[in-house]
């Protein structure tokens, strides 16, 4: 069996069905409980463990982090349209690097008009 998000091969003891879906256990957690960005507690908990692990900036990010962040670094803004076909990313893997990078307080999401548009911190 395939996880339908992720395409991981899943044993079917290890699957788990999500509104017709076939998921792994990561992406059933994700489903259930999806990244929230804007959670005070998270970004408190992200700044104390950067800050004890004497990490800033980039450090301590994940190589994909990493890129979207320098990414959005040269361009000034992206939209998560722009983010997605560029790293070729289902909406629901980028919200979840999104919702990493703004508890770490490098990336957050500004609206201009109708737009919504990912900038530096």
């Amino acid at each position: 069996m395939k996880c339908v998000r992720c395409q991981e091969e899943v044993p079917p003891q290890d699957s788990y069905d999500y509104y017709g879906q076939t998921l792994c256990e990561d992406c059933y957690i994700a489903a259930l409980q999806p990244p929230k960005p804007c959670d005070p507690t998270a970004v408190a908990s992200a700044k104390a463990t950067r800050t004890q692990l004497g990490q800033t900036g980039t450090a301590g990010l994940t190589p994909l982090q990493k890129r979207i962040y320098e990414y959005i670094k040269e361009k000034g803004k992206a939209t998560k349209e722009e983010l997605a076909s560029t790293f070729n990313l289902p909406q629901w893997e980028l919200e979840k690097q999104f919702a990493v990078l703004r508890h770490c307080e490098l990336v957050r999401a500004t609206k201009e008009g109708q737009q919504i548009y990912f900038t530096l911190w």
